[in-house]
């Protein structure tokens, strides 16, 4: 009776170790988490600034990779609360507006990219004088999973450079506008 207590122990202990040691090397790997900002000046006023930071009137300056499907409301709309999907690459974005002000010049929106980014996009636009305003734009983004580490930090990158873009852009449409 004794010998198979002992084989039955024996055996729980070896079990016991080698899951211990399993998990030890299934240790989760810290997933990427980063905040950049982008900052420029738009030679306009607010009022007319601001309606450009919507995913419908972000179509005359963003390019032709901007291109927002909407879910909500069914026609095209900027209004708080709009749901829209945005091809990225190969995946597709849902996105949610869950700010816009244009009085106060605030816009805030989150996407998932689903198993791979969570990213908010944090707008704070200011008057200077009256013709002109600083554009402040916020991107946080988190990885969901390890192999979106290193994509997570690119954009990151990207994301911080972008401004002088942004401007070039925003600015190009205005001049547009005057022809």
């Amino acid at each position: 009776m004794i010998l198979p207590a002992l084989i039955t122990f024996a055996l729980a202990a070896t079990f016991a170790s080698n899951s211990q040691e399993a998990k030890k090397a299934e240790a989760p790997v810290e997933l990427a988490h980063v905040s950049n900002s982008l900052h420029f000046v738009v030679h306009a006023p607010l009022s007319r600034v601001a309606p450009l930071f919507g995913p419908e009137a972000e179509r005359n300056w963003a390019g032709k990779h901007w291109n927002p499907e909407f879910v909500y409301p069914q026609e095209a709309k900027d209004v708080q609360g709009a749901v829209f999907t945005v091809k990225h690459g190969s995946h597709t974005g849902v996105w949610v507006n869950t700010v816009f002000d244009l009085e106060t010049g605030r816009m805030q929106y989150v996407y998932f990219i689903a198993d791979v980014l969570v990213t908010t996009v944090d707008v704070k636009l200011t008057p200077l004088g009256a013709s002109d305003t600083t554009v402040d734009v916020t991107y946080v983004r988190t990885a969901l999973v390890a192999d979106a580490n290193d994509d997570v930090r690119s954009l990151g990158d990207r994301d911080r450079a972008a401004g002088p873009e942004w401007q070039e852009a925003i600015e190009g449409y205005f001049k547009d506008q005057h022809k």
